[in-house]
């Protein structure tokens, strides 16, 4: 009997060690199953993440390049207004010399008579003939002698 039990023993320990391994096995495969699915979510994760330094990586050439064509239409707006800033400079420049010129010209004016005055000063004036010259003359004496008599005081002329 002590045979038979021991052999009952031996198988009945090895019984309960299959079963904890089945056991163990079962959770392991749990465990197993999980792991393979994180691992299909880590590998969707993984080209999510790929993609997006993809897309990342286009967005940061395309703002390069966006940033190299705004350089250079600043530079080349920041040329024509320096052009416009030198050419007004220069307009300026002409315009003042001008308005001095017409000062001097104005100034010169005021104080010379005008070309037409000198003509007229120049120019003498034509004399009645020296027949016609006398009986005006007499006639304008005798209004200045009337003119001057007490009595008419001035009203006669």
């Amino acid at each position: 009997m002590l045979g038979l039990s021991l052999g009952m023993i031996v198988e009945g320990s090895v019984a309960v060690l299959l079963a904890v391994t089945i056991g163990y096995c079962v959770i392991l495969n749990s465990r197993l199953k999980r792991l393979h699915g994180d691992r299909e979510q880590l590998q969707k994760m993984v080209g999510d993440l790929v993609q997006a330094t993809a897309l990342a990586n286009h967005a940061v050439m395309e703002l390069k390049t966006a940033a190299l064509e705004a350089d250079t239409k600043l530079s080349e707006r920041l040329e024509e207004a320096t052009t416009l800033q030198q050419s007004l400079v220069e307009n300026v420049s002409v315009g003042s010399q001008l308005i001095e010129k017409i000062a001097r010209i104005t100034a010169a004016a005021k104080t010379q008579p005008l070309p037409e005055a000198k003509a007229a000063e120049a120019k003498p004036v034509p004399q009645p003939p020296q027949q016609m010259v006398e009986p005006q003359g007499r006639l304008a004496s005798a209004l200045q002698q009337l003119a001057m008599r007490p009595g008419i005081g001035g009203k006669a002329a």
